[in-house]
């Protein structure tokens, strides 16, 4: 549906007609989310390439990248649910206390209703699909909202999902502008919202759900660190790091932000990062096949900003009609300069020498909890000591990105990065209401409970309740 052209009454129609076809109930069984799921992988297995392509449109996107980040996660996710789901589904059976006998307990996963998905350009199609698995599998409608700053790849989803879905199971909104978002939340009571995409924004998102009460998951962002302390593999430190940084041209939510790197083995990291920046890219990465663009020119304008915040060691090539910024280095790098104050979401990397931990949780803290944190140290009170102190969503000791690609492992941010957890079983979770329902026998009747109490009632009461 393009909202554009539509009427508020049409949106709200078609939004009531999502509601119509889950109180039909011909979602909720797991033949009809095993059945959706199955298409869902083939439609997009048919259409891998129109995908592949579409992002290379969008943002030069390498084929490589575009598939690792976001198709072949997909059928990995699809995979996992679909190999679970029987499960997942399956009523939780948890211990009865004795203050409840005689009766039995159980928790049944049912699903919410319709949800709403509202997805980024940078992993355009990952981030449509992956929480839209998890709603599906558990059994609800859902109403997607591809972003419009991907244009080319928003048509190919929404192709992929008018060949699975009717309208009224899963609704494709396409549509830009301000507006979109709260023609669509205030007249309608969604029963869980997923955005992912920028602080900003999700403070909007979370005041026009209050007035609904409706619950929202928030996958936000913010400045990851990596921290290098002395016993550090640094070859190997800078390898991963580069990598982190510069995939998908550093528009990665959990992308290494900047680096904090000891004083002792600052110079053999420069010079690593050095290499390893020309062995991916060459010597000059603008002609390189494998280096994605900025998508679009807001973006590269804010993070072309970015390389006056320090001295360039490496990089600071850029050329606007392409959205090109070089793999950058950034040097000498005030804390107080705005590339130390917003996430940068580009390909420039600050580095930042520390010589005593409490310097590097200083340095976090003026930017509390971020998505990520990278720790890259063979000292294991140092791994411990970094990863207690600070509050952050997930990471990895001694890699980058890693945890996104686990789907046994929980996803999602704290604090300023994010509310809500999702990933393979926390998304079917995330989309469903877990109703407990305890069982009562009809055969026996203790009695305790009822009127007239009396001294021996409250002996047996403190009893079954010590």
């Amino acid at each position: 549906m393009q909202f554009e052209s539509s009427t508020a009454d049409q949106v709200i129609a078609r939004l009531h007609a999502c509601r119509d076809h889950f109180a039909r109930g011909t979602t909720r069984s797991y033949k009809a989310r095993q059945s959706a799921l199955k298409a869902l992988r083939s439609a997009i297995k048919k259409h891998e390439e129109a995908l592949l392509t579409a992002m290379y449109t969008d943002m030069r996107k390498p084929r490589f990248e575009a598939y690792l980040g976001d198709v072949g996660l997909v059928y990995s996710e699809i995979d996992h649910t679909l190999a679970q789901l029987k499960g997942w589904m399956r009523p939780e059976r948890p211990s009865t206390p004795l203050s409840l006998q005689v009766a039995s307990s159980e928790v049944r996963s049912e699903p919410l209703g319709v949800v709403l998905i509202i997805a980024p350009w940078n992993y355009p199609a990952l981030l449509v699909f992956s929480p839209l698995i998890g709603a599906i599998a558990a059994g609800n409608c859902a109403v997607v909202k591809p972003s419009n700053e991907a244009p080319a790849t928003a048509a190919v989803i929404e192709t992929i999902l008018a060949e699975v879905f009717a309208p009224d199971h899963v609704l494709v909104v396409q549509g830009a502008g301000r507006d979109v978002g709260p023609k669509l939340i205030e007249p309608f009571r969604f029963d869980h919202i997923f955005f992912t995409g920028s602080p900003r924004v999700g403070r909007l998102i979370m005041a026009l759900a209050a007035p609904h009460l409706t619950p929202v998951t928030l996958e936000l962002g913010g400045k990851s660190p990596a921290i290098v302390d002395r016993t550090a593999d640094v070859e190997r430190a800078a390898q991963r790091i580069v990598w982190s940084r510069y995939f998908n041209a550093g528009q990665t939510c959990i992308a290494t932000d900047h680096v904090l790197v000891h004083a002792e083995v600052m110079e053999p990291f420069l010079q690593a990062v050095a290499k390893y920046i020309e062995r991916f890219y060459g010597t000059d990465p603008k002609a390189s096949p494998h280096f994605a663009r900025l998508v679009n020119d807001k973006r590269f304008e804010a993070v072309r900003a970015f390389l006056n915040d320090g001295q360039i060691l490496i990089g600071g090539e850029n050329d606007a009609s392409e959205r090109y910024i070089a793999p950058t280095v950034l040097t000498d790098v005030p804390l107080d300069a705005p590339v130390m104050q917003e996430e940068i979401f580009g390909p420039v990397l600050p580095v930042i020498p520390w010589t005593t931990r409490e310097e590097v949780l200083e340095i976090v803290a003026r930017n509390s909890h971020p998505l990520a944190t990278y720790v890259f140290s063979n000292d294991r009170k140092a791994q411990r000591f970094f990863t207690a102190q600070i509050a952050f969503g997930g990471g990895c000791i001694n890699h980058c990105l890693l945890q996104f690609g686990n789907p046994e492992m929980t996803f999602g941010g704290v604090g300023n990065s994010g509310m809500g957890r999702y990933h393979g079983k926390a998304t079917f979770d995330l989309f469903s209401h877990h109703k407990g329902i305890v069982h009562a026998s009809t055969l026996i009747e203790p009695g305790v409970q009822y009127p007239p109490y009396s001294s021996w009632k409250e002996r047996i009461l403190r009893f079954v309740l010590r």
